[in-house]
């Protein structure tokens, strides 16, 4: 197991990085099972500012089980997190303490299940004896008795959403080590506690396929969320080791809040330390400022010359050279991202490349490249299993496709953007008149796709799909696309199609994707729009719609200015909006919220703004709302934060004046309030 857990992938397959030499903690909490299968890969905006909320309860990992006895459950623990977030490193982190016997001693055999190498014999008829001994040998000779009645053992099963069981959990009860069935019946089976009952049982997942597994087999339920900021600059600091460019690395990445916030996820900060070392070092550049779209393509560039270097034995090339060289390899690369990536699948098997023209046997060069943006494994039986090193490769990839379909017109390749029967006619116009479709067209109906997925799992790609647009990234990849085109009108049209989606009620993580779309397209009109808006001390002279009101938040988290004071009065009148505008408390000194409609809800995200080390509020004025007990409790957990730097907090109950009885007990939470904050009650909770 310590051979198993002791070395991670970080993009070169001939000498993985040792775990102990790059494992910086990630923060992972107890969660809530609810609505798990609606989360989006990639954060919200909003999120930044819960990315510890006032009453999580941070798990090491190491203790999940402990976490568990705790609770007196004799259910599994169930694991959830985004792509790259950490989920698996977190479980190498257990395997590899306890095989160093570092912690969870009462345990005797610790078993890790990567459902990629289960899927392998998901048709098979097998006992679950015969199942681990497909995995674990070593036991052939051990007895039965030994080890399943007289030891403790802990199943760990690793990534739910690359399974291909059916997961029935209506399925037949299964009692006994010997019994066969199929896989998918012994795993339910161990699941629902009707095989090896007194076995500890773990299952990571991403977020949308965590709700496979039933609530009530769940006895604790968690979340990796990967880095906190303090833990963004440790990673950076500790990989890498010029402490001067760390610092102006982790200086760039703050200014640019979208990839600050995407850096929650560890693979992606691998990616941005690998990009901005190369620029820095390779180009002796003052400026390392880039688009998503730009940093990406600076990647593929880099990990291609380290295939050329490393398998071809050739010196650096040049940036043409190297993409036409290359070009064949990448296609097939980036049409296998694309038609995974529609059906959601982030894991691939050989019979998945064969469709796209790869053959491992045959394709020496594409062997190369699998060291630099592919994860190649050996499962059971030396199968072999691929991903990308992060998701979002795959999802740039997947944008490089459709963008060379566009321009050599292979429409019948983009079809699954014109499914919609809504659009029957332009799908018409676009199969049958192919020759005068205009990228708008396109990029039109990729916005729609991404607005209507539930779990956003087109939300990146189109951000790159826009940036390809750009003729200066298209020049960038110039060598792949082998001609480039003016996309000028085109891209007028996609910024006024996205400025008129924003007007429209549209989901909050929608509005937020779209304004980085226009962002990767150099347009910072809506940008500057809302600046000039926060600016002025004057009413906008329009009321804001609800997707720019989520806009707004993210203007004011992208920019470093911090205003002396915030009303979201200003910007809306509507009592909804109010509370999305809850988030830019973070942004200013005072934070004017009286009469806003408050409830208790709005509580853990004022409380969690108080927590954060880069808040600057001072003063919160909350008259005139319903926090309700359950809601002040939140705000004097908020007030307890060491960073906490509030000095003045200003709170009547609504209505109070003319109810007496109200007034008296909204005195009393006033008061309690300012004595919880000036320490002036100590040995107990005065609420």
């Amino acid at each position: 197991m310590k051979k198993k857990a002791r070395y991670i992938f970080e993009g070169n397959i001939e000498k993985d990085t040792d775990l102990k030499d790059v494992y910086t903690e990630l923060f992972i909490t107890e969660g809530d099972m609810k609505d798990v299968n609606q989360e989006h890969e990639i954060l919200k905006i909003d999120d930044a500012i819960k990315i510890q909320k006032s009453h999580d309860k941070p798990i090491k990992c190491e203790d999940i089980f402990n976490e568990l006895k705790k609770k007196n459950e004799e259910k599994i623990v169930l694991t959830k997190g985004v792509a790259g977030i950490g989920k698996t490193v977190s479980v190498q982190k257990f395997i590899l303490d306890w095989a160093e016997e570092k912690n969870s001693q009462d345990i005797d055999c610790v078993f890790l299940f990567p459902f990629r190498e289960i899927n392998m014999i998901k048709d098979r008829e097998i006992s679950f004896h015969e199942f681990l001994l497909e995995f674990y040998p070593e036991f052939k000779d051990l007895e039965k008795s030994q080890l399943y009645t007289e030891s403790k053992l802990a199943f760990i099963f690793d990534g739910l959403d690359e399974s291909r069981l059916p997961l029935n959990f209506n399925s037949r009860s299964l009692n006994t080590v010997e019994e066969r069935s199929s896989v998918d019946v012994l795993f339910t089976n161990l699941v629902k506690g009707n095989l090896l009952p007194s076995a500890l049982v773990w299952v990571t997942s991403r977020p949308a396929a965590a709700n496979q597994i039933p609530r009530r087999c769940v006895g604790l339920f968690t979340e990796v969320r990967g880095f906190t900021d303090q833990q963004k600059e440790q990673y950076f600091r500790k990989n890498i080791r010029d402490k001067t460019m760390a610092n102006r690395i982790i200086k760039h990445i703050k200014t640019s809040r979208s990839l600050y916030i995407m850096c929650h996820i560890p693979v992606f900060c691998w990616i941005a330390a690998t990009v901005f070392q190369h620029i820095l070092i390779e180009t002796n550049a003052q400026n390392i400022s880039t688009t998503l779209t730009e940093m990406y393509i600076h990647f593929l560039l880099i990990q291609m010359n380290m295939k050329n270097q490393k398998y071809d034995g050739k010196k650096q090339r040049q940036r043409t050279k190297l993409l036409h060289s290359n070009r064949k390899t990448i296609k097939k690369l980036a049409k296998l991202a694309f038609e995974q990536l529609m059906q959601e699948n982030i894991v691939f098997y050989e019979k998945d490349l064969k469709k796209c023209g790869i053959n491992m046997g045959k394709d020496t060069e594409f062997t190369g490249m699998i060291a630099e943006l592919f994860k190649k494994e050996n499962g059971l039986y030396e199968t072999k299993v691929f991903s990308f090193v992060h998701l979002s490769v795959q999802e740039f990839l997947a944008a490089v496709h459709v963008f060379i379909c566009y321009l050599k017109k292979k429409m019948q390749e983009l079809q699954f953007f014109f499914e919609d029967s809504q659009r029957t006619a332009t799908r018409n116009q676009f199969f049958c008149k192919s020759q005068t479709v205009k990228f708008h067209e396109l990029t039109k109906s990729a916005t729609d796709k991404a607005i209507q997925s539930k779990r956003g799992h087109l939300d990146l790609f189109l951000r790159f799909l826009m940036g390809i647009s750009l003729e200066s990234n298209q020049n960038l990849l110039e060598g792949l696309i082998t001609k480039t085109q003016d996309t000028t009108e085109s891209i007028r049209q996609t910024t006024a199609h996205i400025k008129q989606l924003q007007i429209k009620k549209i989901k909050d993580e929608a509005s937020v994707n779209l304004f980085y779309c226009l962002l990767e397209l150099k347009d910072n009109s809506l940008y500057e729009e809302i600046q000039s808006y926060i600016s002025s001390d004057k009413h906008p002279g329009r009321e804001l719609s609800s997707s720019m009101c989520t806009v707004l938040n993210s203007v004011l988290f992208m920019s470093e200015n911090v205003l002396d004071d915030f009303s979201p009065k200003r910007f809306t009148s509507s009592p909804a909006d109010y509370k999305k505008l809850i988030p830019a408390v973070r942004c200013c000194r005072k934070a004017l919220f009286d009469g806003c409609g408050f409830d208790e809800t709005c509580c853990e995200t004022l409380s969690s703004a108080l927590q954060l080390s880069d808040s600057h509020l001072t003063e919160l004025e909350l008259s005139n709302n319903h926090l309700q007990d359950s809601g002040v409790k939140l705000i004097y957990d908020g007030l307890k934060s060491p960073n906490s730097k509030l000095e003045m907090l200003s709170h009547v109950e609504a209505q109070a004046a003319n109810r007496p009885h109200q007034r008296q007990q909204s005195r009393r939470l006033h008061f309690t309030v300012h004595f919880c904050y000036l320490s002036l009650v100590t040995e107990e909770d005065p609420l």
